[in-house]
């Protein structure tokens, strides 16, 4: 069955022809990266967060439940990379660095909202449907 891909025609017009040229289902397509950016498991946590306003490594470190400070250096540092996140580093003793998303960021974060906010509510519904599939398969 599948996912349909949508034809050419319902997507909207694009700037260059390397944005006309993308296609996420195509394996070359560079747009490709972009998914495996944002499909990192601390990206959907951190982006949103960050909506509200600028928060400090610390912060960030508090309320995203699991994560090391490893991984957070290492997320924010892609996203900085990437452009979604800004980080604004007020050369002050002790140091003060903040994180912000970009307009870029900020224009992704109501979308990665959504998915938090569906993980949260269909949770206990996908728990079930591995309970189950496990009774029929195990």
């Amino acid at each position: 069955m599948g996912i349909e891909k949508p034809s050419s025609k319902t997507l909207a017009p694009v700037a260059d022809d390397a944005e006309a040229a993308a296609d996420v289902w195509n394996a070359g397509c560079p747009s490709r990266r972009v998914l495996e950016l944002i499909a990192n498991k601390w990206a959907l946590l951190v982006i949103p967060l960050l909506r509200g306003k600028p928060l400090r490594n610390n912060e960030l470190l508090r309320q995203v439940g699991g994560i090391s400070q490893k991984m957070l250096t290492q997320t924010l540092r892609d996203l900085e990379l990437n452009g979604l996140v800004l980080r604004d580093d007020r050369q002050t003793v002790p140091p003060h660095v903040e994180y912000r998303l970009s307009a870029l960021g900020l224009s992704l974060s109501k979308t990665l909202l959504a998915v938090d906010r569906w993980a949260e509510s269909n949770h206990a519904a996908i728990d079930r449907a591995q309970q189950e599939a496990r009774a029929r398969f195990g």
